[in-house]
């Protein structure tokens, strides 16, 4: 085992067949490799394997730098509320220094087959950071001419909504489980990634989706 999200998408969400069930390695393949979760070497891994997509996490920091990390904290350090020369001192478990969201994206874009799969976590810190994280987001994909390749997702409905404002063409997909796909729709979202649990307790959803 990877550690990989098996992620059986709704049709049309990513202009995929019907039905067509696709992996996604959550926080990149880390699990019994070496690699620590959402680093470099487990995005790489995640290409070797020919994964469809490699999901990981971003966080800003106190500087308004971008940050790859699951947690708010990573080795009692909270990335929130550090600089980067805080953070740039961190090293992952495979010795390698708390990757940047530039970094990522660049090595992300030397291969054009499995998807970055970009997340944005919601600041612990308020509202408005978050949509500042968001727009953060959206520039430097801009930046490092990663568009193509990268889908945006998030727990947060008004950050998708942001990310749609900012490029009404990303891709992007909500995951928080309260909203239905008419008003995802509505909104410009691409679709939903909610836990069985959702779809067993509206199973209209399914059909409303397609």
């Amino acid at each position: 085992m990877l550690g990989l999200l098996l992620l059986s998408t709704l049709p049309g969400f990513y202009a995929m067949k019907p039905f067509t069930t696709k992996v996604i390695a959550h926080r990149g393949a880390w699990k019994n490799t070496g690699a620590h979760q959402n680093s470099l070497a487990s995005l790489q891994n995640a290409i070797q394997l020919g994964c469809y997509g490699s999901e990981f996490d971003v966080h800003m920091s106190a500087d308004s730098g971008l940050y790859v990390s699951h947690d708010h904290v990573i080795q009692n350090i909270p990335i929130e509320k550090s600089n980067a020369a805080q953070l740039t001192a961190v090293k992952l478990t495979n010795s390698e220094t708390l990757s940047t969201l530039e970094a990522y994206l660049n090595a992300g874009k030397k291969q054009k087959k499995t998807r970055l799969i970009l997340e944005i976590k919601p600041s612990q810190l308020g509202k408005e950071r978050s949509l500042l994280l968001a727009q953060k987001c959206v520039e430097m994909v801009k930046q490092t001419r990663t568009r193509a390749l990268v889908d945006y997702i998030s727990f947060d409905y008004d950050v998708c909504k942001k990310v749609v404002a900012l490029d009404p063409k990303a891709k992007v997909i909500y995951l928080n489980g309260d909203k239905t796909p008419t008003q995802m729709k509505a909104d410009g979202l691409d679709g939903m990634d909610y836990n069985h649990s959702v779809y067993k307790r509206n199973e209209d959803w399914v059909q409303e989706a397609k």
